[in-house]
C-alpha cells in the first residue's frame, strides 16, 4: 500500500513560533514513517514557506514552496516549479495565522483535506469573547467578561481581574490586575498582541483541562489535569526553560479530584467542544470553581504537542500516545 502523503505545517508568524517548532519535533519523533510520507513545510516568522527535511535546526534554508491547485505543493527550484501531490495536511501551528482559521481557509481554497478544527470553529475558539457568548448560549458557565477600549473606566471593575488579548495564544499579553492603578498598563500590554482587549472577572477555583479527540458524538477524552499553583497565575509557555518545569505551576495528571468531579469536568469539556463546533482535537481549559461547578476558560484548537505540553500528557495518562493521536486526527481528516 502506498504511503499517505502528509504535509506537516509548523513554525508560523505568531508569538508561539518557537513552541510550534518544538511541537513539530515531537511529532517527528512519534510519526509512523512506515505509514506516512511527510512533507515538512516550515513557515518562517516573516511568512516564507519552506519545504525542508524536518523541523530540526536549519530548516529555514529549505526550498520555497506554495500550495497549488489539485491538492499539490509547488516548489520553486532553479527558477522552475516542481509539483508534489498531497493527500492531507497536518497543521502543527499555534496562535494567530495558524490556529485562528487563516491557514484552514487557505487549505480549503486549495482543496486539501486537513486535520483539526475547521475555519469557523478555529476562528470562534481563538476569540475568547465570542467563544464565551456561544458557550453561554449553550448553558455552559463562563467568567464575567467585558470587551474594552482605551477610554474604559477602571473604576467600574471589582478587583482582581484579568486583562488579556481576546485573540492570542498561550498567556502572551495576560496580566492579573489587583488594583485600579495597574489597569491602564495591563490594557497596553494586552493591546500589543491584539486590538481587541478582554477583561475577565477572577474565578475562585482551580484550573483544570481536558484533551479531547474526535468529532460529533464519537469523542475520546484524556485524563483530566489540574494546575497546582504556588503563587501568581498560570503562564503557559512563558517559562525560561519549560522542559525543566515552571517556577510557579505543576500540572497534576490525573487531577487530584474526586471521581465524580472528574466525570463532571470531562462531560463539560465534551459539551464545550461540541458547542463550539470542534473536530479532530482540542484542549479544553476550564475552571473548577470552589462550589464544585465547572466554567469555560478557553479552547486551544491546535494545542501544544511538545514533551512538556498538557495535551499529550493527558492523552498518555489515558493510554493514548502521541503517535496514536496523530494517526487518529489524520484518519478523521482523510475520512471527511
Amino acid at each position: 500500500m502506498d504511503k499517505l502523503k502528509v504535509g506537516i505545517l509548523f513554525g508560523g508568524r505568531s508569538e508561539e513560533h518557537p513552541v510550534s517548532v518544538k511541537s513539530a519535533q515531537e511529532v517527528a519523533r512519534h510519526l509512523d514513517f512506515g505509514k506516512y510520507e511527510p512533507f515538512w513545510i516550515g513557515i518562517t516568522q516573516d511568512g516564507a514557506w519552506k519545504l525542508c527535511g524536518g523541523p530540526d535546526a536549519g530548516w529555514e534554508s529549505g526550498r520555497s514552496v506554495v500550495l497549488g491547485p489539485g491538492r499539490s505543493l509547488l516548489v520553486l527550484d532553479d527558477g522552475k516549479y516542481e509539483s508534489f501531490g498531497l493527500d492531507v495536511v497536518l497543521p502543527v501551528l499555534h496562535g494567530k495565522l495558524g490556529e485562528d482559521g487563516a491557514v484552514q481557509g487557505l487549505l480549503e481554497l486549495s482543496g486539501i483535506p486537513y486535520a483539526g478544527c475547521d475555519v469557523q470553529s478555529s476562528a470562534l475558539c481563538m476569540d475568547k469573547s465570542l467563544a464565551y457568548v456561544v458557550a453561554g448560549s449553550a448553558g455552559i458557565q463562563t467568567p464575567d467578561f467585558w470587551v474594552v477600549g482605551e477610554d474604559v473606566d477602571p473604576a467600574q471593575f471589582t478587583y482582581p481581574v484579568f486583562v488579556k488579548p481576546a485573540r492570542s495564544g498561550s498567556s502572551f499579553g495576560v496580566s492579573k490586575v489587583a488594583r485600579e492603578a495597574e489597569f491602564a498598563n495591563a490594557v497596553q500590554t494586552a493591546a500589543q498582541y491584539d486590538d481587541k482587549v478582554l477583561v475577565e472577572a477572577a474565578v475562585a477555583g482551580s484550573e483544570v483541562g481536558c484533551a479531547v479527540l474526535g468529532q460529533g458524538e464519537d469523542l475520546f477524552v484524556g485524563e483530566v489535569d489540574r494546575i497546582a499553583l504556588s503563587h501568581g497565575f498560570f503562564r503557559i509557555h512563558q517559562e525560561d526553560s519549560p522542559e525543566s518545569g515552571s517556577e510557579n505551576s505543576t500540572p497534576i495528571v490525573p487531577a487530584d479530584i474526586p471521581a465524580e468531579t472528574r466525570a463532571r469536568v470531562q462531560k463539560t469539556a465534551k459539551a464545550i467542544y461540541r458547542a463550539l463546533g470542534c473536530r479532530g482535537l482540542a484542549r479544553v481549559d476550564m475552571f473548577l470553581k470552589d462550589d464544585g461547578t465547572v466554567a469555560l476558560n478557553e479552547v486551544n484548537t491546535l494545542p501544544g504537542l511538545t514533551s512538556y505540553s498538557r495535551y499529550p500528557r493527558m492523552m498518555a495518562a489515558a493510554g493514548v500516545g502521541l503517535g496514536d493521536v496523530v494517526d487518529r486526527v489524520i484518519s478523521l481528516a482523510v475520512g471527511r
